[in-house]
């Protein structure tokens, strides 16, 4: 950038909120895909109005700006393709603005921490269900833009569920509020259900209402051992559909349970064909009883060997150890992962493991899966190994028909991780040519100069 776009932005935030030396730039440069694109610079907004200011000259001068929450991402939405500005939430506008407890809603800023809100809404008797396994780290902005889920999924759902009206900036620097903290409201287009999962390619947020719940008083783990995949993914639905809603509905493959174990030395059955984890809530002991004794009847039904209860929570995080450490315990199959989250239909998991196993044999490599399988979402787990570029080449082969099994069963590309540049390849396997015209006629309407994180989503 010229130095009179520095100046400018300088002049908006203040020079201690705007950076250009090179540790900031490689600092704001990767996400968890860890590929590497530096920004021109960072800045770090103070409020609304800077965020409004710094959008309408970047549209004027038409330079590139990429909204960032953590950088945890797993697809490179919020990594600076193209370069230009990075804005970073994290410094300023990270704050819970109000609990309002009469309606159970929180309003907060775009760089509050997830588990945070959670903490704090917890503390006066209330729970945000929404869990990333980067809970601890990611924003509620970037759950937003990427509409975030978790093990809690199964029974509650994700971020688009509890998002009742969003704050965002054009990028012409016009504000707009979507959406409303009623909890009805049909007047209008869903403009808030656009800007959910749409990666900052179409506005940049700076507040969130979010819808919050009671806090179940009970929770209850148990956990089931079965000797194939297919009679565990076969459990999973018929579970789902016996008038039994768990809170979460994990699961760990074969190759999984080994790596966990040869990592951690836990004692985990490594014959098993798979592990089911499950969760359930409530307020009463006998109402939590009653949902393990029905989830244990269908679980002993489909195969299950062994049918763990845990007594006290720490026996309840012992049973979720495995699945809480099944990421990183992955590396023994390989030095590369393409790790995906591809999602069907509860009923089609079996099909789906099962064409995952064929494929990995026609390529001779190691695809575990895990995941939250209580809303259909695997992790599926290309391992190879990086320095072999035959080896590389053939894993994102293997990618390609893991996408094309996953839509051949009524599947989408991605459950939560979002599409931004590691999934945009693939998005002409899901959507049609007409659909994805829309997609770029709704994009061309939000951001006509296409500043607002560019090419992400496999957009024009």
């Amino acid at each position: 950038m010229e130095k009179k776009h520095f100046d400018h932005f300088r002049n908006i935030v203040g020079k201690e909120n705007i950076y250009e030396d090179k540790a900031h730039l490689i600092a704001y440069s990767y996400d968890a895909t860890r590929e590497h694109f530096e920004p021109d610079a960072v800045i770090f907004p103070r409020h609304e109005e800077d965020v409004s200011k710094i959008l309408k000259y970047c549209n004027e001068n038409r330079i590139v700006l990429v909204p960032r929450g953590a950088g945890s991402g797993f697809t490179g939405g919020a990594i600076p393709s193209e370069g230009g500005i990075i804005l970073a939430f994290e410094r300023h506008m990270n704050k819970i603005l109000e609990i309002d407890m009469q309606n159970m809603v929180a309003v907060v800023q775009p760089g509050l921490i997830n588990m945070d809100l959670q903490r704090a809404v917890e503390a006066v008797g209330l729970f945000y269900p929404p869990d990333p396994a980067s809970q601890d780290y990611s924003t509620i902005g970037g759950n937003v833009n990427e509409n975030a889920g978790g093990m809690r999924a199964a029974k509650y759902g994700i971020t688009k569920d509890y998002v009742m009206a969003i704050r965002a900036v054009l990028p012409n620097g016009d504000v707009i509020k979507a959406g409303k903290r009623t909890i009805k409201d049909v007047a209008g287009y869903n403009i808030a259900g656009i800007l959910i999962a749409s990666e900052g390619t179409l506005a940049v947020t700076t507040e969130v209402t979010l819808k919050l719940l009671a806090k179940p008083k009970k929770t209850k783990t148990a956990l089931g051992i079965f000797p194939t995949v297919s009679q565990a993914m076969e459990a999973v639905y018929k579970t789902m559909a016996s008038g039994v809603t768990p809170v979460a509905m994990e699961f760990l493959d074969n190759l999984t349970i080994r790596a966990v174990e040869q990592t951690f030395h836990k004692g985990l059955p490594i014959d098993a064909g798979a592990i089911l984890v499950t969760d359930v809530d409530g307020n009463l002991d006998d109402d939590l009883d009653f949902q393990l004794n029905q989830i244990e009847k269908v679980f002993k039904e489909n195969g299950c060997s062994e049918f763990k209860r845990a007594k006290d929570k720490a026996e309840a995080a012992d049973l979720w150890f495995a699945r809480r450490n099944a990421s990183q315990s992955l590396s023994i199959y390989g030095s590369k992962k393409l790790n995906e989250d591809v999602t069907v239909p509860r009923a089609a998991l079996p099909e789906l493991l099962e064409r995952f196993n064929a494929i990995a044999l026609k390529y001779k490599i190691n695809i575990p899966c895990f995941g939250h399988t209580g809303d259909g979402n695997v992790h599926t787990n290309v391992m190879v190994d990086g320095s072999d570029p035959e080896q590389v080449k053939i894993a994102y082969q293997a990618i390609e028909e893991v996408f094309q099994a996953t839509i051949d069963l009524g599947g989408t590309l991605s459950g939560e991780h979002g599409i931004g540049i590691a999934k945009a390849p693939y998005m002409s396997m899901a959507f049609s040519p007409e659909e994805m015209n829309l997609f770029n006629a709704i994009k061309k309407a939000f951001d006509p100069n296409n500043i607002l994180n560019p090419h992400k989503m496999g957009l024009n």
